[in-house]
């Protein structure tokens, strides 16, 4: 029986990362993994495979298609009988795809990581290691760490199948749906929903909760609205999904909003509900690794399970759902399993929306300092005031920074606009150091860059911005 110092059960952004940052300490390691794409094995999990990665790909491919057909006008360039390829946009998605997964089987190499392509389950303890049969065969570890991931909450009422999707379905489309429709507002149905909204389909957005984007900052999630609904999505908020029926063209849905009970019909149906945890076939079970009520396994501060030697990261253990919070989790185990002081700052986890308009925030809203008793001080700046949103015809958003009124330390940063996800992290970094405002507002930023929005968001906290 081959035998590892440390077993990686899943091959996702936790899991692959875990196992590579292990093997960089020097333990001997393996990794288990049993996603499957077009037939073949492929490391990176649903976020390279079928989310994070994919989305990203069609989202810019559709963006560039939707300036094609409405902002070049403005900076000179016409373009006639312009059309979409949708087969083409697949395929160039599809090799972004194979080329991030196949880096990870060529570092899984480079780091003499064994990879074991399969289901990874519990078989039994063997003294101070673990038996686990790894896609069909028995290897022993001392350190087992459970990366299994999560699986997209289904609807009772709307089954997948069919005309009802999840994300991997709805990157997947063979023809563009005239009537689109996604339930859940979140960050998948956003995605997800923009990218066919671009290429030509009528979207709707159903969402149980009675407002839009409610863990985010409320300035943020009121100009993300109605930029969105400028663009042509619909909304609808504090509905009651009472049935959902499949036919051969299409779905029927029927909700109820404001005590009146509509059905609509749908070429197709996203379900964009949540996440929940991978564990079958894990053998969670027979060996008593204990799960919470909702599936998720339980861990402490140190990511270490009920069971000696065994351990659980990422999407399994809840939380933010997100491959950064995931990665950061697979490297900070690593460096505890080889005596480090393995460390993740969950008050700094950036989140962000890849819409157009971008969203990103990190660190408490305004609403939420409050409601912790802090005495808080804001600070705002459009993108309309800046000389590169302006030379790029993007100046919709701005940034808006929170901040403790006593200390000045930034306590939370929130913005909407282009290109935002790249600017989340100076703040995340300066946050996770204990910074101010002022250390924000202080630091030189290039001119022209969207950056100086930052800065200047940041002097206006102290009432002085430059530009505004």
């Amino acid at each position: 029986m081959e035998t590892f110092d440390v077993l990686v059960i899943g091959g996702g952004p936790a899991g692959y990362v875990a196992a590579i940052r292990a093997a960089q300490l020097g333990f001997r390691v393996a990794c288990v993994d049993a996603f499957t794409r077009d037939g073949k094995a492929s490391l990176g999990g649903t976020c390279l495979n079928v989310g994070c990665i994919p989305s990203k790909a069609m989202l810019d491919s559709s963006e560039k298609y939707e300036m094609l057909q409405h902002d070049f006008a403005d900076h000179g360039i016409t373009v006639q009988g312009a059309s979409v390829d949708l087969g083409k946009m697949l395929s160039r998605k599809a090799g972004v795809v194979d080329k991030l997964t196949g880096g990870i089987a060529y570092l899984f190499k480079k780091n003499k990581v064994t990879s074991f392509h399969g289901y990874g389950r519990f078989v039994r303890q063997d003294g101070d290691a673990w038996v686990v049969d790894a896609a069909g065969t028995e290897v022993k570890a001392k350190h087992v760490i459970v990366a299994t991931g999560s699986n997209p909450r289904a609807l009772p009422l709307a089954p997948f199948g069919g005309h009802v999707v999840e994300n991997s379905g709805a990157l997947a489309f063979e023809q563009v749906p005239a009537k689109l429709g996604v339930i859940g507002a979140g960050v998948i149905g956003l995605e997800l929903g923009s990218v066919w909204r671009r290429l030509g389909a009528q979207v709707t957005v159903l969402e149980a909760l009675p407002g839009f984007l409610m863990a985010a900052d409320d300035a943020v999630a009121k100009e993300a609205l109605k930029q969105f609904q400028k663009q042509g999505l619909e909304f609808h908020f504090g509905v009651n999904i009472s049935k959902v029926e499949q036919g051969d063209g299409g779905v029927n849905v029927t909700y109820t909003e404001k005590e009146q009970e509509v059905t609509v019909t749908f070429d197709k149906l996203i379900v964009s509900i949540g996440r929940v945890p991978n564990t079958d076939g894990l053998g969670a079970d027979s060996v008593g690794l204990a799960l919470d009520e909702r599936g998720f396994v339980k861990v402490d501060s140190h990511y270490r399970t009920n069971l000696p030697g065994v351990y659980a990261i990422g999407d399994v253990i809840g939380g933010a759902m997100l491959a950064h919070k995931a990665e950061e989790e697979g490297v900070a185990l690593a460096e505890m399993l080889a005596g480090q002081a393995g460390h993740v700052n969950y008050d700094v986890i950036p989140w962000v929306i890849y819409t157009s308009p971008e969203i990103a925030w990190a660190g408490l809203t305004e609403k939420q300092a409050k409601e912790q008793g802090l005495q808080v001080k804001t600070g705002q700046f459009p993108f309309s005031a800046n000389g590169r949103a302006l030379g790029h015809g993007d100046p919709r958003g701005f940034v808006k920074v929170v901040a403790d009124a006593q200390t000045d330390r930034l306590i939370g940063v929130h913005m909407v606009g282009g290109n935002v996800s790249e600017l989340i992290a100076e703040v995340v970094a300066i946050m996770e150091f204990g910074g101010s405002s002022e250390d924000l507002a202080r630091t030189i930023h290039a001119h022209p860059t969207l950056s100086e929005v930052v800065k200047e968001a940041a002097l206006a906290a102290d009432k002085r911005a430059l530009h505004m």
